[in-house]
């Protein structure tokens, strides 16, 4: 039996997962294309992969924040250590996952 059940781990393949992340910048003079540049980079890193959709959403009074998604294998775990890192960008006040979906396909 348990034989059986690490051949079964064996053939289990984890799927991909497509997270948002929000990344919100100290204030509004701060640069946003620094920000995306840079928080993109770790993100390939991470991931290992290129696939990433970025955009700027408006918040309020001039505050934009950076909206990036990308897609990482499952079996990578949690984003925290990401998330960290992003924090380390000069002129970034939070990082937070506001989005977390399996692809399909």
């Amino acid at each position: 039996m348990f034989v059986e059940i690490a051949n079964l781990k064996d053939q289990i393949k984890m799927a991909r997962v497509v997270v948002t992340l929000k990344i919100m910048p100290e204030s509004p003079e701060t640069g946003l294309n620094s920000i995306e540049t840079q928080a993109k980079e770790k993100i390939s890193d991470f991931s290992q992969s290129k696939e990433m959709k970025t955009e700027q959403e408006p918040i309020a009074f001039g505050l934009k924040a950076v909206k990036i998604t990308f897609v990482m294998e499952e079996s990578k775990g949690s984003t925290e250590a990401l998330e960290e890192n992003i924090k380390t960008i000069a002129g970034v006040n939070s990082v937070e996952v506001i989005d977390v979906r399996r692809a399909i396909g």
